[in-house]
Order: C-alpha cells, then structure tokens, then sequence
C-alpha cells in the first residue's frame, strides 16, 4: 500500500519519512519472493551461471504467508519444480563445503537419496550421511550425465568453482537445464530448497489469494 519508489525519489530531494507520513513501518503478515525468468533452453551449450550480462527475460513472484513456500511458489511460477521425494545430486566448491553437511542432512531426513562426486562425498560422509558415489564425466561412465539421461536425478545442486568453471561443470548444468532438472548453484539457494521441501511435504495444499487479500492483511 506504499509506492516505494515515489517516495523514495521525495527523500532523496530532500524531504523526510516523517514528512511523507511514512514514520512507522508497515507490518506485513506476508513474504514475497521474486524470481528471475531465464531462456537458458533457446541457447544450447551456455552456462547457466550468472554474471554481469543482462541474461534475464522476466519475472515472476510468489507471496505467501511463510517464507518457504513463496519461495516455492517462486520456482513453479518461472517454470521450475520443488521435487519433494527423489534423488538429489550434490557437487560444490571447497569454500562451500561447510554449509554442504547441512543441505545434505537435511535432504537425506526428507527422505532424499544423495548422490555426489568424491570430493563432495567424502565431505558428506564426515558427517555419517549415507551418499553415492558418482563418476565425474571425465572420470568415465556411468557418470552424472548418464543418470539424469535415464531419469535417476531429480535435484542438482552444483557451485561454479571459479571465473573459469570446469567442463565437467558446465556439461552438468546444460544437461540439467535441457533435460528439466531442478537446478540450484548457490547453497543459500540449496538452504531455500530444502526449506521450501520440507513445508511443501507438510501442506495438504497450496493456497492462491488475490494482491487484495495479502493488502488487506497488512492493512
């Protein structure tokens, strides 16, 4: 019920909060999570990680009144998925490795089965998570490819290790976008997932309000 971006143009010319009538903050009852659309399916062969370049084509939103599933209604809405039974492969940078011990527990008690190349293993294994081992593509066959082929792989969580990623990385995250497989490259986005899992598994059903209702609430 605010237009942010009209009164913030009054206080930077000058004027203030208290002026503009804006003195308490409003208490939303609400989340709401933007997320960005990407074509990442008409460009073959580009890494989907993100940099500098204007790479988006929209964007969507999900309101909800807990934060996970506006998060998961996010994905839906840019036209992903929230898998919430499956088989989840992990691969991620050294400095990430010690957030990997929670996603990974957590995914293994929502009753995911973990698979992951073995440097990620061995970090997942530390912490007595049951994991697989998987072959990294230049490792041979049967690798990570060839299970999201015949359809064995529901979630990829997958950090880029640098400014110059891997091949083996970049096949993955292709193969991943061309063949629908939920993909997240960042481990608060992995954290977010497995929030979003767990409440979705909790809900009986997801419910739609109008703008109006959310409005109304804070009001």
């Amino acid at each position: 019920g605010v237009p942010v971006a009209k009164m913030a143009t009054k206080v930077m010319l000058g004027q203030t909060l208290k002026a503009l009538g804006l003195s308490r903050r409003p208490e939303l009852k609400h989340t709401g999570v933007k997320e960005s659309v990407f074509p990442w399916t008409r460009f073959p062969g580009v890494d989907v990680v993100l940099g500098p370049e204007m790479k988006s084509t929209g964007e969507v939103m999900g309101i909800d009144s807990a934060f996970s599933l506006a998060f998961a209604k996010s994905q839906r809405g840019a036209g992903g998925t929230v898998p919430v039974a499956g088989t989840a492969f992990l691969s991620v940078k050294e400095s990430d490795k010690k957030h990997l011990q929670e996603v990974a527990r957590g995914l293994a008690d929502l009753g995911f089965h973990l698979m992951a190349t073995r440097g990620t293993a061995q970090a997942i294994r530390k912490a007595q998570i049951p994991v697989e081992l998987v072959k990294k593509i230049s490792e041979g066959r049967p690798n990570v490819v060839d299970r999201m082929i015949d359809k064995g792989v529901h979630l990829i969580i997958n950090t880029p290790s640098g400014k110059a990623p891997r091949r083996d990385e970049i096949l993955i995250r292709t193969n991943a976008v061309n063949r629908g497989v939920p993909l997240v490259t960042t481990m608060a986005g992995a954290k977010a997932y497995v929030e979003a899992i767990r409440d979705l598994k909790r809900t009986t059903h997801i419910t739609v309000n109008a703008l109006q209702d959310f409005h109304a609430m804070t009001s």
